[in-house]
């Protein structure tokens, strides 16, 4: 454990941002326009920089995230947070959880718990593992790598940290959205150390051929999709750094920036979203606002764009994908199996984006299940 706080912002910059927000400027509703329609909604918004300003207590979510199991780790000198849930019994798997964007480390809390402890949620104590939660590289509490691409990328980074660091000699990864890709490329490129994978996106291959019906349907949902809702994508991918200083300067910017895609990618919508909270919503807008990480989260964006980040050809090791109704895109098997060596595919009853915040228990059974087959000791 750190022997300071993670966070600790100062009273100053607390001010600061209510300031921010009482001061801004917010946009009228188009008339005749449905609300959501063409983005975040201005009354919605109005509402939570309200609240943002007036009732939410960062320091109550400041207490609670320094009480997290946090660890900071030296790879080549740069440092990488991450947070460490000891395992219930001794001889338990390790596991690395990744996070996506617009997220942090605090998304996979409540599943790193669900598994390292299962009795305390209904579980076996044979399906515990010593679950490890990094935070992506230049995402609130771990600073960018040096320079982007290079041959020290994250999927790099990760495993030094399992297996240098940490003293793993075998692991099991999981992630979605960004983490999904990185979970992969670990597999990809160690895959005598993976023991297997377990994912909630899959990469695309280079050039699919031969696609049947359920995989061209799915890339014609995947081109609807970057459309109508892409945009942000577009954006963070090719001119990252003209959006920057508008969400780095403006509260109330940054919030319109992530509440709408906590709504949409969330499953039933209403509000953020049917699994988010607005103390959910606002925490993680304040972790972006106070580390001043909004931009530099952008980076996987554009690295990829840029060619600079290491594609997938094949993870030859088992491979395990649960497809959440209200995720971004609902990959079919064969499409998975093309990249993957899928040895469990489950279509969850609900659920979105934000899965382990959302839904951890549904997720947690599906690793735990995925597991129980590819265990071994793993001495650290």
């Amino acid at each position: 454990m750190l022997d300071r706080p993670l966070l600790s912002v100062p009273d100053a910059a607390l001010e600061d941002l209510r300031a921010r927000l009482r001061a801004a400027r917010l946009p009228r509703a188009w008339p005749g326009v449905a609300p959501w329609a063409a983005g975040t909604e201005p009354a919605e918004l109005r509402r939570l920089v309200t609240y943002w300003a007036e009732g939410f207590d960062w320091r109550a979510r400041e207490a609670e995230l320094n009480a997290l199991p946090s660890h900071f780790a030296d790879i080549d000198g740069t440092p990488v947070h991450y947070l460490r849930f000891d395992a219930e019994r001794a001889d338990a798997l390790p596991l690395v959880l990744t996070h996506g964007w617009p997220s942090s480390v605090l998304e996979l809390v409540p599943l790193a718990r669900r598994l390292a402890e299962p009795t305390r949620h209904g579980g076996e104590p044979r399906d515990a593992f010593t679950v490890i939660v990094p935070s992506l590289p230049g995402y609130a509490f771990s600073p960018p790598r040096p320079a982007p691409g290079g041959p020290q990328q994250t999927h790099e980074v990760w495993h030094r940290l399992m297996r240098e660091h940490l003293g793993f000699a075998r692991y099991g990864a999981h992630g979605g959205d960004l983490g999904a890709g990185i979970t992969a490329r670990l597999a990809e490129a160690y895959p005598e150390e993976v023991t297997g994978i377990h994912v909630l996106a899959v990469p695309a291959p280079a050039e699919p051929r031969d696609l049947d019906a359920e995989e061209r349907a799915y890339l014609d949902e995947v081109a609807r999709w970057q459309r109508s809702e892409g945009g942000y994508q577009h954006e963070q991918s090719t001119r990252p750094l003209t959006l920057s200083p508008a969400l780095a300067d403006s509260p109330a910017g940054l919030l319109a920036w992530l509440v709408e895609k906590y709504r949409a990618w969330t499953d039933g919508g209403g509000g953020p979203g049917a699994g988010l909270s607005d103390d959910y919503v606002l925490t993680q807008a304040s972790l972006y606002w106070f580390t001043d990480t909004i931009s530099t989260s952008f980076l996987p964006y554009w690295e990829y764009d840029q060619g600079l980040t290491r594609r997938v050809t094949r993870a030859p090791v088992p491979a395990g994908v649960a497809v959440f109704p209200a995720d971004l895109t609902r990959p079919p098997r064969r499409w998975a199996e093309r990249t993957l060596d899928v040895a469990r595919y489950t279509v969850m009853p609900r659920g979105g984006h934000f899965a382990a915040w959302e839904e951890p228990e549904l997720l947690a059974e599906d690793l735990r299940a995925f597991f129980r087959e590819r265990r071994g000791t793993a001495a650290s």
